[in-house]
């Protein structure tokens, strides 16, 4: 009777998950983010739910779980049902965080499936209005003869303008005064009225500024300078041309996740960053969707584990200490 059953039982699971995944999705879908709304992290996130829950046929919640640089919100999806119904939006953070913090609550490889890719930010080298530097051949000379006297802001452990401090201090081999904040806005805040001397930024925190004229601006971290700004040159018309660095985005779901869920998701992905109001979008924040064949698991997968061998080795070489 046993043998009868078992293969039945089995038979009964596999047919639970077909029926599942045809289903799906049954009910609204929450996309997790990790910082506070407002940020560059919450708009693309807010910006790609739309379509995609038009393509899905369900209405997509955006959730913002804030603390200790995303892992709160991550370790939060990670022990979520893997039902497709909680999906986590993250950026190079998820790649960074095992080199600086050192009790996870999760492995970035192991605890999660892939959706695909979203956006990939360039950063922005900006300083106070009044900096000596005009140029970002400038500024890093002033730097190099300067280190102990210049402070750069960043907005949070692990954030964005972070992980740009410390690939520019490898860079010009120079340790900087790193003054932390708690978010963006005060840091930039700081950065206008003089209180701090750079920092180095998502386009799609500091092109308002920059425009604004509140800020020196030297270089963007792209291959193409930005159609919101024009007359910033990239790294390497600025003389800085292996300072290649993006803040990309992308979707998770837990691990185990009924591999047609995630299919799925990720054909709405790929619809998202089609739409042409997306793109559109995207670029007044001065940024771009990647292309349709990167919003894939694979190419998702590929970029993490890329990444996460890149970083953890700048961190270690940086010398900072695991929190």
């Amino acid at each position: 009777m046993r043998r009868l059953l078992a293969p039945l039982a089995a038979a009964a699971i596999m047919f639970a998950s077909f029926a599942t995944a045809q289903d799906y999705p049954s009910q609204p879908i929450t996309f997790v983010v990790p910082f506070s709304a407002g940020g560059p992290t919450d708009a693309v996130t807010r910006l790609i739910a739309d379509p995609m829950g038009k393509t899905l046929g369900q209405s997509i919640v955006v959730q913002n779980v804030t603390g200790a640089g995303g892992t709160v919100a991550a370790g939060q999806v990670a022990k979520a049902p893997a039902d497709g119904y909680m999906v986590l939006m993250h950026h190079i953070g998820m790649a960074t965080a095992p080199g600086l913090y050192s009790n996870l609550p999760y492995n970035p490889l192991e605890d999660f499936e892939t959706i695909g890719l979203v956006t990939e930010a360039p950063m922005t080298f900006i300083a106070r209005k009044d900096f000596p530097a005009n140029t970002l051949e400038e500024m890093i000379d002033y730097l190099k003869a300067n280190a102990d006297t210049v402070t750069i802001a960043h907005g949070g452990v692990a954030g964005a303008a972070h992980l740009c401090g410390m690939l520019l201090m490898k860079q010009i081999g120079k340790e900087i005064t790193t003054v932390p904040y708690q978010g963006t806005a005060p840091a930039l805040t700081d950065l206008i009225s003089g209180q701090v001397d750079i920092m180095c930024d998502q386009a799609t925190n500091t092109s308002g500024q920059i425009l604004g004229g509140e800020v020196k601006a030297y270089a963007v971290t792209a291959e193409e300078r930005l159609a919101n700004l024009p007359d910033v040159p990239t790294t390497a018309e600025a003389g800085l041309g292996d300072f290649q660095l993006r803040i990309w985005h992308g979707l998770y779901v837990p691990k185990d996740t009924d591999p047609a869920i995630i299919q799925k998701l990720s054909e709405a992905l790929q619809v998202a960053v089609k739409d042409q109001k997306v793109i559109d979008r995207f670029a007044e924040l001065g940024t771009t969707p990647v292309s349709p064949d990167r919003a894939t698991p694979e190419a998702l997968s590929e970029m993490l584990s890329s990444q996460l061998d890149l970083w953890g080795t700048i961190i270690k070489e940086s010398g900072v200490s695991p929190q």
